[in-house]
């Protein structure tokens, strides 16, 4: 949530600003606004507007704003509502700093009554302007000494950009629970929340950890700890395209990315092949407990995950929301493995979740998409899904991509104690080869599921049924429908339907069956049956050559025929598609719905 981009270099600000924040409007926001120190140095000019960055862009037309040190920021409110008082930057008192902020200053209250009566006036409702006036109060003449008496004061998960009219040659960073990079280019450096939002410039980053302070000026980047101690940092080279988080001539980055997916999954598969971890199989091999924690999509990704690594390599696993897990009761000792699953690296949940246990003494595991993460550094192994940059705000390729790391994860575990045999695995990884093909095929399919869309798009509600594996994707159908249409949906084991939602069911309920010809084909069937006699309308995602589903079903979306444990993979696709169409039907923004973040990194 919230995006950060900062410029220091030889170029005019202002367009790097705008192309930074455009990239970084993904993560979901209110408001949007610049800060520049003035090319002379003395003033530094504030711009903020509410609504989208288009609307900031307006603003600034025909405003001649030139300066070489500045800082951006898209906000999604947490203290405060969205108005252009609270919109960053937030600058200090005498107008000297200026600053950027995500996440929370959980002692922002008592720093905020401290600095009341020393005289500080606040303008804003929120914790950030806290820091704006603390950096001044504590100011030294040197902007990096005082951002590390600062950042001693501060307690919460925050990034902070910090720029001065006092010291117009710099930028200095502060990273502590939210994300946080530095893009490294020639005659000019940057910060970001994110590679995406500075890739058009640079492909060479350093990676920000927890508790780091950097200084950056426009020829060198130094980064020191907490305790002003210079630390090396070595830069991270990425090989992503920028064209790769363009549309590419999709009208929806949610559109792009859903047909990605063939792509991605083997990308993923390949991936994963290639980058085995001897030591990481030797450990799963003597775990007795395997956690599984993580929010949202990745949740139901873990969900499956639990039926293939039970199945597989006969490993007991719970499944746990993050934000639950870390405040419950958990049950660790040294043969506990937590995996924690996250598109970013960077869900403050998950993330935190995972350390409380690795400090309880477990070995931890992480799934995410984004090389450099903070879960990805703060794991003792981890695992990437090969996606390249998500960019809408609903996961999908990221998903598949999960669910495909998830099982191969289960059968090389299997193998390695002898639970699978090779001809097994054999005959499952050929199978899986197959899976991006299958998909394409069902892609093929996307006028129809529009059509499809356009008949059921007035519904206020829907109902997702799955059984077994299936029963998480119908979770996930559920979530992917509300999420960007704002229709109320809710997804059930179909067994359960009977102990309660069925007394929802009439003739202006549609639901959506997971029906494939796998060995749970006969029950799920059985379930349709109830939906029908209540006048229920079933549209049913079936195999190939189910004929018989059509006698039950008001709508039939067929999907290619494959092995019982790869259907998952296959019944979500039309899942995607079908609420991408309903959404985009009824006129949503659906790369960015309401409400929502791509990374969520508060609590």
């Amino acid at each position: 949530m919230c995006g950060i981009i900062g410029y220091i270099g030889r170029r005019n600000a202002v367009p790097v600003l705008l192309y930074g924040l455009q990239r970084l409007e993904y993560r979901g926001y209110d408001s949007a606004g610049i800060a520049v120190v003035e090319k002379s140095g003395n003033r530094m000019i504030i711009e903020k507007q509410v609504g989208k960055i288009k609307d900031l862009q307006e603003k600034l037309w025909n405003k001649k704003i030139e300066g070489h040190t500045a800082l951006g920021h898209t906000r999604w409110a947490t203290h405060g509502s969205p108005t252009i008082e609270n919109a960053h930057p937030h600058t200090s008192q005498s107008e000297i700093i200026s600053i950027v902020h995500n996440g929370i200053i959980e002692n922002y209250i008592e720093l905020k009554e401290e600095l009341i009566k020393k005289g500080y006036k606040f303008k804003s409702e929120t914790d950030t302007e806290v820091i704006a006036h603390l950096l001044e109060d504590l100011y030294t003449g040197d902007l990096l000494e005082t951002a590390l008496k600062v950042a001693k004061r501060l307690e919460g998960a925050y990034a902070v950009g910090i720029i001065s009219t006092k010291e117009p040659d710099r930028i200095v960073a502060i990273k502590k629970g939210s994300p946080l990079i530095i893009g490294l280019g020639k005659d000019e450096n940057f910060i970001a929340s994110d590679i995406p939002a500075v890739l058009e410039y640079t492909k060479d980053f350093i990676i920000l950890d927890d508790g780091e302070v950097a200084l950056i000026t426009k020829d060198k980047v130094e980064v020191y700890n907490i305790q002003g101690e210079k630390i090396d940092k070595k830069p991270l080279r990425v090989n992503w395209d920028v064209s790769v988080a363009e549309k590419a001539g999709y009208k929806h980055f949610m559109q792009k990315e859903i047909h990605e997916q063939p792509r991605t999954i083997s990308d993923t598969i390949t991936g994963f092949s290639s980058s085995k971890n001897k030591e990481l199989y030797d450990l799963m091999k003597n775990t007795d407990r395997l956690y599984i924690i993580a929010c949202g999509t990745s949740y139901h990704a873990g969900l499956v995950g639990k039926f293939w690594i039970e199945r597989f390599a006969k490993i007991p696993v719970e499944v746990d929301y993050a934000s639950e897990y870390r405040y419950r009761d958990r049950i660790i000792n040294d043969r506990t493995v937590v995996l924690g699953i996250s598109q970013s690296g960077e869900t403050a949940d998950t993330r935190f979740a995972l350390l409380d246990a690795k400090k309880e003494g477990a070995k931890t595991v992480g799934l995410v998409n984004v090389v450099g993460s903070s879960l990805s550094r703060e794991t003792d192994f981890v695992l990437y899904t090969y996606c390249g940059p998500e960019i809408g705000v609903a996961a999908t390729k990221t998903f598949t991509a999960q669910l495909v790391s998830l099982l191969l994860f289960a059968l090389e575990i299997g193998l390695e104690k002898g639970t699978v045999s090779f001809t097994d695995y054999d005959f499952i990884h050929r199978q899986l080869l197959h899976i991006p093909s299958g998909v394409e095929k069902i892609l093929e399919k996307d006028e129809e599921i529009k059509e499809l869309a356009h008949r059921y798009m007035n519904a206020t509600d829907f109902l997702f049924l799955g059984r077994n594996m299936n029963y998480p994707i119908a979770l996930e159908g559920a979530l992917k429908l509300k999420e960007i249409s704002y229709i109320h949906a809710e997804g059930y084991p179909a067994g359960e339907m009977k102990h309660g939602p069925i007394a929802l069911i009439d003739e202006k309920m549609p639901v959506v069956c997971i029906s494939p010809k796998d060995r749970f084909y006969e029950k799920i069937f059985s379930n349709i049956q109830e939906v029908k006699a209540r006048k229920g309308k079933v549209i049913s995602v079936a195999t190939e050559g189910d004929d018989r589903i059509k006698q039950v079903s008001d709508e039939v979306i067929y999907i290619p025929e494959t092995i019982d444990p790869l259907y998952p993979v296959l019944t979500v696709i039309p899942l995607q598609m079908l609420s991408y169409h309903i959404a985009t039907l009824l006129g949503k923004d659906v790369d960015q719905p309401r409400n929502l973040a791509k990374t969520v990194t508060v609590e």
